[in-house]
């Protein structure tokens, strides 16, 4: 298992992968708009504080995760995605341990934030397996899928 860095020619799997509306919120959140392009990916990546990934898994791209680098000490992990064929692996655990490595190595944070959608319960409980506390509950203010969705902020040091 390893982290590769998402390049321009990795696009397209992305795009592949998120294949609907509610996918894509909760894959991207209020960042992207479905359906994905390739725009506004170049876009998202090209900003230098955020570090997107890969990640594979006995040769073949199992998935996609990213942080961004929020100050001296923070990381915000998003955009976490294992896709169907390798899901119920235990995977994601494997996947979010080598982003928050790589994080720790490339930036010294030692405090990771991200947000989860309450109806997440599996991510819900990786996270708070990973020491993510919550900190905070908000209903989101648009409807997502003709839902409100509410959104957990979590934190973890390390």
């Amino acid at each position: 298992m390893e982290l590769v860095p998402f390049e321009p020619s990795h696009y397209s799997l992305l795009i592949d992968w998120i294949s609907s509306p509610e996918l894509n919120y909760q894959w991207g959140g209020p960042a992207y708009t479905y359906p994905l392009t390739e725009e506004q990916i170049s876009t998202h990546c090209s900003d230098p504080d955020t570090f997107p990934f890969l990640f594979r898994v006995h040769g073949q791209y199992a998935g996609f995760i990213e942080y961004r680098k929020l100050d001296p000490v923070t990381c915000r992990i998003c955009r976490v995605l294992v896709i169907d064929s390798f899901q119920g692996q235990g995977l994601s655990k494997s996947m979010l341990r080598l982003v928050m490595e790589r994080a720790k190595q490339q930036t010294n944070c030692h405090t990771f934030s991200l947000c989860v959608f309450d109806h997440n319960e599996a991510a819900k409980a990786l996270y708070k397996s990973l020491g993510f506390e919550t900190v905070s509950v908000e209903k989101r203010p648009e409807k997502i899928c003709n839902e409100y969705w509410t959104a957990v902020e979590m934190v973890a040091r390390t």
